[in-house]
């Protein structure tokens, strides 16, 4: 009797214990089968427009046919490996036009270092080039809305892979062209990531003031 007694008290604890996690709601998560209930999933009202479907460019052909797209980039603009060419394309809002903008990215093959970047605007069945950036090593971004320009600065004696420094300028449509709206200069410490200076020591980089 007594052990049974000891047995009908354990089961009634476990009883309360569950009711308990049941009835808050906000304590220990419910034991039990996975749920089966069909996921909600969003899904766009009656009157509400779909976004409109991205048109895909030939950045090779854009480039090629662009005359404001330098000879020497022209030329230089080779496949890579097979029919792959050193090029980033990306998609998105730049100039407030009913369609995306495209931003085509031009690199070099070996070390993937942009020479040019170009923005275009799409007019009628055509795109037209509203932006051009020819330098070593210029890269350009869609960020929310801006366009987003890197490029290194490069002292007398930098290599290719070490500069002293970099600009990143964003750019933001006002009218029918792009504007400066944003400028930062940084500038790279020689301390670390470069093989120091000619004699073996390493020495970090002293900011100048510009004139």
């Amino acid at each position: 009797m007594a052990a049974g007694g000891t047995a009908v008290a354990g089961v009634a604890a476990v009883g309360l214990f569950v009711v308990a996690c049941n009835a808050g709601g906000t304590g220990a998560r419910d034991a039990g089968p996975a749920r089966t209930d069909p996921v909600a999933r969003a899904t766009p009202s009656a009157g509400e427009p779909s976004p409109p479907a991205t048109r895909r460019v030939d950045p090779v052909a854009l480039l090629r046919g662009d005359p404001k797209v330098s000879d020497t980039v022209k030329r230089d603009l080779k496949p890579c490996v097979k029919d792959e060419y050193p090029v980033d394309t990306s998609y998105g809002k730049l100039t407030g036009g009913p369609a995306n903008d495209v931003v085509v990215n031009v690199m070099t093959c070996g070390d993937a270092v942009g020479v040019g970047t170009y923005v275009y605007r799409e007019d009628g069945d055509a795109y037209a080039n509203v932006f051009a950036a020819e330098a070593p090593a210029v890269y350009a971004e869609i960020d929310r809305g801006d366009l987003v320009l890197t490029k290194p600065v490069y002292g007398k004696d930098d290599p290719m892979a070490y500069p002293s420094g970099e600009e990143v300028i964003t750019y933001r449509w006002a009218g029918s062209k792009f504007t400066v709206y944003d400028q930062v200069h940084n500038d790279f410490s020689r301390a670390v990531g470069g093989d120091g200076d000619a004699d073996g020591s390493e020495s970090a980089a002293t900011a100048t003031p510009e004139n």
